[in-house]
């Protein structure tokens, strides 16, 4: 093949491609790594690349983590945290969604829906910790609790009944779902605005007040029947066409911008993963110490607890749980008018090993002495 000479414009048109080129190289390496695009808030101002593993003295967080809490404390561990930490007796959405507009609150537990919920209403927060369950078909969150009165054998009876309903909570999603796999539209039921505690959807199941509600699979289930079984109520699955049992811890995006703040909550999660693994393989020392001697829970409603909770799973990566809380996000725009948004924005993928790192390692020993019981 003959080849021809350049001459002086092609040669001028050569080292234009060559700058061209050398201008997008830096681009072209970074994708070809893979690298995360910097974290934002929703104000589109990114916060630091990087947080340090050192906390600054006389740095302090305000937390509403009652369960971490207590094995912290149980354990003796709440002394090493690096940083002083006031505890909030505040988890759940609602609740933490309230503190958080008052400031009175950093850092917060909840399920994966008070976060969607929080960006609805203007509260710029983000993820810093995600667990699910192992087996979440055979250890789901929630069951439909049925009344004794409203004569539904199944899930597509629930066509035509009065349903407990809460928006900014993990079982008004529940509902949803449970509604949507069934081929029911929300304007074929109706749907009654309550807050989302065992103890009040269960009073109006029993008083005929509402005819099906979501209520936690354990326990507030067992309570129920043991109730009023004997009148007629029940309990149905929700089905398999979703699961109920994320969890997570998320932060104001404010507190985020704090470097000193950022390091100590990066500690944090490190706590939270170990004590979520100390619990797991202590249980029936934590079923003992915490459910029957702290929380006075009969030794076998305690070991239902427990068993009920299955075994916690934190992943590495947050591809899978970003792609589950996008899919979250459209379905409850789509079920409830409100604007679907980027899952993106709601995790700090700064902290996206950090917890599976430290559930990966053996726990240490506890520092309490051998005959002491849970801290009160």
């Amino acid at each position: 093949m003959p080849i021809r000479k350049l001459r002086g414009r092609d040669t001028g048109t050569v080292i234009t491609i060559l700058l061209v080129l050398l201008a997008f190289a830096p681009l072209v390496a970074h994708a070809l790594k893979g690298s995360t695009p910097p974290v934002q808030a929703a104000d589109g101002r990114s916060l630091a690349d990087t947080i340090s593993d050192r906390v600054p003295p006389g740095t302090t967080l305000v937390i509403g983590d009652p369960t971490t809490q207590r094995v912290l404390e149980y354990t003796g561990w709440a002394k090493e945290l690096p940083f002083t930490i006031q505890w909030a007796n505040i988890s759940g959405g609602p609740g933490v969604t309230e503190a958080f507009q008052a400031k009175a609150i950093e850092v917060g537990s909840a399920a994966n829906i008070p976060p969607i919920h929080a960006a609805w209403v203007g509260i710029d927060a983000k993820i810093v910790a995600f667990r699910q369950r192992k087996d979440p078909l055979t250890h789901p969150i929630f069951v439909i609790g049925i009344s004794p009165k409203a004569k539904i054998d199944t899930l597509a009876d629930l066509r035509g009944k009065r349903i407990a309903f809460s928006a900014g909570q993990a079982q008004g999603h529940v509902v949803l779902r449970t509604l949507a796999a069934q081929g029911i539209k929300t304007s074929e039921v109706t749907l009654v605005d309550l807050p989302g505690t065992a103890d009040i959807y269960a009073g109006a199941l029993a008083a005929g007040q509402i005819d099906a509600a979501p209520l936690g699979a354990g326990l507030p289930a067992k309570r129920y029947l043991d109730g009023y079984a004997r009148e007629g109520a029940h309990v149905l699955p929700h089905g398999d066409s979703f699961r109920d049992d994320p969890g997570i811890l998320y932060v104001r995006t404010e507190t985020l911008r704090d470097p000193a703040k950022a390091a100590a909550i990066k500690a944090y999660v490190r706590f939270w993963a170990r004590a979520l693994r100390w619990t797991e393989t202590h249980r029936a020392e934590w079923t003992q110490a915490y459910y029957v001697e702290n929380q006075g829970v009969k030794p076998v409603d305690a070991a239902l607890i427990v068993r009920a909770a299955g075994s916690p799973d934190i992943p590495r990566g947050w591809d899978q749980a970003i792609r589950l809380q996008q899919d979250t996000v459209d379905f409850m725009a789509r079920e409830t008018g409100r604007k679907s948004f980027d899952a993106h924005r709601l995790f700090d993928r700064r902290f996206e090993t950090v917890g599976a790192d430290a559930f990966a390692q053996p726990t240490p020993p506890t520092l309490r002495k051998a005959d002491k019981g849970p801290q009160p």
